[in-house]
């Protein structure tokens, strides 16, 4: 059984996101006219903006790839900041980013950010699809992954489904690769990334910047490319960073 994570709600009050109670089968119920399930990013995909060209498609700022979007263009029902039991490091070499990029391990130390998007199955599967680098054509048989809590799909890098916890009885999801960060070479991520990290993580969880800092600087594979100080200064410098006033701080 995955441990499990923990999440405010979407009213702002604590409630623990564990694995679910699979038995209900929330997702797959033959009678469900339109079935559910909350999709975790602990990437680049926390920033909302960035997450949002999965499901309407375009190419996101500092991207070198368009993504065709979901089938089903409606936008998320709701989202939630997430706490995943695990681990996030950094490693392959992505075409789309250039440098490494965000991975899960759920049996790593330690606990990680997250976002969470209450989206339909078919979405999620249309988001792991462009994830894979295929086109979003077919659903996903999710019957696997809610009996056992992991499925893997294929060798790639987030060809392994997981369920990491449940909100208000509907499964969170995420994915992943295979292997663990002892298993692949490491590998730091470039600038645009990280940006699209931090958005995200003040986004979701409100995090200063100093915060974004300390967390970034303790995920396997981002030193020894970047220092405190050059994370700070790549962070900081990030254009599209919401101002003092548009977050709300006196």
């Amino acid at each position: 059984m995955l441990a499990p994570c923990v999440t405010p709600s979407v009213t702002d009050q604590a409630v623990s996101c564990r694995s679910p109670d699979t038995s209900r089968r929330p997702i797959i119920e033959e009678d469900s006219a339109t079935p559910y399930v909350w999709y975790a990013s602990y990437g680049s995909n926390m920033s909302e903006a960035r997450f949002r060209h999965y499901v309407q498609g375009g190419r996101p700022n500092g991207a070198t790839r368009d993504y065709p979007g979901a089938r089903d263009r409606t936008a998320p029902l709701k989202l939630a900041p997430v706490s995943l039991a695990g681990s996030v490091f950094f490693a392959w070499e992505s075409p789309t980013w250039g440098g490494g990029i965000a991975f899960y391990d759920p049996a790593g130390a330690g606990t990680s950010y997250g976002r969470a998007y209450l989206v339909t199955a078919g979405q999620f599967a249309d988001i792991a699809a462009q994830e894979m680098h295929r086109v979003p054509a077919a659903d996903l048989d999710l019957t696997t992954l809610l009996a056992d809590g992991h499925a893997v799909l294929g060798p790639g890098r987030y060809e392994r489904l997981l369920v990491v916890g449940e909100i208000d009885g509907l499964p969170v999801l995420t994915f992943t690769a295979s292997w663990t960060d002892e298993q692949v070479d490491l590998n730091p991520p470039v600038k645009r990334y990280l940006r699209m990290m931090a958005a995200g993580l003040r986004e979701a969880h409100g995090l200063a910047d100093e915060q974004i800092v300390d967390y970034l600087l303790a995920r396997p594979g981002i030193r020894p490319q970047w220092s405190r100080e050059t994370l700070a200064a790549a962070i900081v410098s990030d254009p599209d960073r919401p101002t003092l006033l548009q977050r709300g701080t006196p």
